[in-house]
């Protein structure tokens, strides 16, 4: 007769690949993927090393498993500004200043999350994540664009662009501690407004230059 688990062992079983992905998160948070070894990532879980390999036949599955809870937590934090109140270019604003103070707040996790090298498998779930911010900023463009705030572009190719941008403006900044966090983000917000306005509306200028 084969096994079959109790809710019981199903349970624990749950309970112990949460400890190993919090426990790889929180490696990675600190050191980055090097940082995390199965050992190490053991060792902060409290289980043997044979019970990572249980939950994760290889490192670079708990890795993706890590990155794409860590990334689906970034995402929905620019989705909560996008979904609240203001004209389209505040909300767009808010986005990218919120994705930038989170990103600087944990700077060796977002630069894991944007630009350490990492496994294919790994690089797989970046894609995704880059996707996933895109869409976001899409949805708000096209917005803008119906409703008649936004000139008429390809919303799409625009929050692709910005995203890039936003990306590969953070880099360098995430290594310098000596970054004037709310210069770079002015500059950042200011860009991304020209890049889908031609211009720079007042109101939004105003707010930042408080």
């Amino acid at each position: 007769m084969p096994y079959r688990p109790t809710p019981r062992t199903e349970a624990k079983r749950a309970q112990a690949r949460k400890q190993i992905v919090q426990a790889a998160h929180q490696l990675i948070a600190q050191g980055g993927y090097r940082a995390a070894s199965v050992a190490a990532v053991a060792d902060r879980a409290g289980v043997a090393t044979g019970s990572v390999y249980r939950h994760f036949p290889s490192k670079a599955e708990l890795f993706a498993e890590v990155f794409r809870r860590a990334s689906q937590r970034e995402v929905d934090a620019m989705a909560e500004v996008h979904a609240g109140p203001g004209s389209v270019a505040q909300r767009l604003a808010q986005g990218v200043e919120r994705w930038a103070r989170r990103a600087l707040k944990a700077r060796r996790l977002a630069w894991a999350l944007l630009a350490e090298p990492v496994d294919p498998a790994v690089e797989a779930e970046r894609l995704q994540f880059r996707r996933a911010y895109r869409d976001q900023m899409a949805t708000l463009i096209a917005e803008g664009v119906e409703s008649g705030e936004l000139p008429d572009q390809d919303a799409a190719l625009t929050a692709a662009a910005l995203v890039g941008a936003i990306g590969e403006s953070l880099v360098g900044p995430l290594a310098a501690h000596d970054t004037d966090e709310d210069a770079l983000i002015g500059g950042l917000t200011t860009f991304c407004l020209r890049s889908v306005t031609d211009k720079e509306p007042a109101h939004v200028r105003d707010r930042l230059a408080v």
